[in-house]
């Protein structure tokens, strides 16, 4: 009887010691680190718009020019933009756009800078080899006010004129001739210099079939045809802002 007692004894212990040998304590959890996310910015981006009667948008209300139209898009894509500088008047010539453009001495602190300039050079039969000199200064100029970041400069054709009703009465072969050679010039001289280059002057010929791409003046574009040229440069500007 002790003997049995004994062994049932021996038995208690050795279960006992296997339960304590194959216990595991829990483990903790490590704590959640939240994922890191990029700080937020509410800076809002600035545009600068340098130009003639094309960009001042003669002849439309100012909710339609090119350069507003262009930041609404950008605003519509979330991007947070404030109201277009514009340096531009009816009449300008690049002599005077680069007048203007001293006079105001604006700071180089834009994010995104535009360039329409030219048709008066060609409407006062200015030179051509004297128009590459002078757009090249202004692109030089507007390089620097972007901050010396070509990638954020954008230079938009010559509109085509000879197919309005102001031009009907004149040699508009010769107009158009002259127009392309100086949009020759400055395409050339903005993609040697690797800033963008936006090609509007075949939209602005469409106005020979449709006036509602003019204004009321019978020479410049309407908000109809500005708001083409905004969604078109819109995106270029958004790849950069973004």
């Amino acid at each position: 009887m002790v003997k049995t007692l004994a062994i049932i004894c021996l038995s208690l212990v050795l279960f006992n010691c296997r339960k304590k040998d194959t216990y595991t304590p829990p483990v903790a959890s490590p704590p959640v680190t939240p994922p890191a996310t990029s700080p937020v910015t509410t800076t809002a981006k600035k545009y600068l718009a340098l130009g003639d009667s094309y960009t001042i948008g003669q002849s439309v209300p100012e909710t339609d020019r090119f350069p507003v139209q262009t930041r609404k898009w950008l605003t519509d894509q979330g991007i947070n933009m404030d109201a277009p500088q514009i340096i531009a008047t009816t009449g300008w010539t690049t002599n005077n756009l680069q007048d203007a453009v001293t006079a105001q001495n604006p700071p180089a602190t834009y994010d995104v800078v535009s360039l329409l300039i030219g048709v008066n050079d060609q409407y006062q039969r200015h030179d051509t080899t004297g128009y590459r000199q002078r757009f090249a200064n202004l692109l030089y100029k507007a390089i620097q006010l972007a901050g010396n970041r070509r990638e954020r400069v954008y230079v938009l054709s010559i509109p085509d004129y000879s197919v309005t009703p102001f031009a009907m009465f004149s040699d508009t072969a010769f107009t158009r001739k002259q127009i392309d050679q100086f949009n020759a010039i400055n395409k050339e001289v903005t993609l040697q210099n690797f800033c963008s280059y936006l090609d509007i002057t075949p939209s602005t010929r469409e106005a020979k079939y449709d006036a509602s791409l003019l204004a009321n003046d019978g020479l410049h574009p309407s908000g109809k045809e500005y708001k083409k040229w905004a969604e078109r440069l819109g995106p270029m500007m958004k790849a950069v802002l973004q």
